[in-house]
């Protein structure tokens, strides 16, 4: 399912997106927040990739390629996760190549996103964690309407520290 957004086209993710997705992920920075660590090679970012059209192909995911829609250039990634139909909730979430930080892409991708959860799909919520030191990506929620549900007191261990995980939540 393509999505559109005022500048931003949403593409399901494919094999082709394996160098765009290994040059987001494999930068340190961008992967400061993330639950895991840089991916350290293009064969990594291949299997993840895999692994991400598997769960499409098993109706329990959709990801997404952000390609601005003036020049296609690939902005980043998002997400609906842990697909549950019965209950009518999934996890979502985003990630953005830094070159684009600032340019609001994500709120906008995600505003899509949500629209499509509740009305293609007709779930009626969605979660999302963040690092609880992950500010802009915890006012990015907030701008969409997620609140704070919980703190996960030393939830992920990165850089040799356990860091605390924010859970939010959004009914739709």
């Amino acid at each position: 399912m393509i999505l559109a957004a005022q500048r931003l086209t949403l593409a399901p993710l494919t094999l082709d997106d394996a160098p765009d997705l290994y040059a987001l992920m494999s930068d340190a920075e961008a992967m400061a927040f993330r639950d895991a660590v840089e991916i350290t090679d293009a064969a990594a970012a291949a299997d993840l990739l895999a692994d991400r059209l598997a769960a499409v192909a098993e109706g329990v995911a959709l990801h997404w390629a952000l390609r601005r829609n003036d020049d296609g250039a690939f902005l980043g990634c998002c997400e609906l996760s842990d697909i549950d139909r019965h209950h009518r909730r999934a996890a979502t979430g985003f990630l953005v190549a830094r070159a684009h930080w600032g340019a609001d892409y994500e709120l906008e991708a995600m505003h899509a996103v949500i629209s499509h959860a509740a009305q293609a799909l007709r779930l009626r919520r969605l979660s999302a964690s963040a690092h609880l030191a992950d500010h802009h990506a915890i006012t990015v929620l907030q701008q969409l309407g997620f609140r704070r549900e919980g703190v996960l007191r030393g939830a992920v261990v990165r850089d040799g520290e356990r860091r605390d995980g924010l859970v939010m939540g959004l009914s739709l």
